[in-house]
């Protein structure tokens, strides 16, 4: 097999798991009380130094556009989960914050989908899977040699 061959079984094979893992995510995901893209802005946010980012650099983390970013941390700011604020080192920015509302919503639907990913992935691979998983997908992000 020529190594596009393989890059290609791989790539495919990659693909077809995040499908078919995020597909039952978000089947299990408690959305009552939230949508799988606001928790991944709150995931984000919490992830950061002051739990705040500059909206730029929140895109950067996403997996939607631009416009769609900025419309839904307008309805999480109607909802008082998070906080826009000028930049005050360039006033042309924008940053987000998460409140202490928005933390804490988090934190309760971070422990049942923890537990849904866990269920999904850490039941079918070991902790040394996992970790292996871990460093190639880091390293395929990274553009790593």
């Amino acid at each position: 097999m020529s190594d596009k061959s393989l890059a290609v079984d791989a790539w495919e094979s990659l693909f077809r798991a995040q499908v078919s893992v995020l597909r039952q995510l978000n089947a299990e995901f408690p959305t009552a009380e939230l949508s799988f893209n606001e928790y991944d802005v709150l995931f984000n946010l919490t992830r950061q130094p002051e739990r705040r980012l500059r909206i730029r650099d929140l895109n950067r983390h996403l997996l939607l556009t631009q416009p769609s970013v900025s419309r839904l941390v307008d309805r999480l700011v109607q909802r008082e989960l998070v906080t826009k604020q000028s930049d005050p080192g360039d006033g042309r920015g924008t940053i987000v914050s998460i409140t202490d509302a928005g933390y804490e919503l988090f934190r309760r639907v971070a422990v049942i989908h923890a537990q849904s990913i866990r269920d999904r992935v850490g039941s079918v691979l070991d902790a040394d899977e996992l970790r292996q998983l871990t460093a190639l997908t880091e390293k395929l992000r990274l553009g790593k040699q």
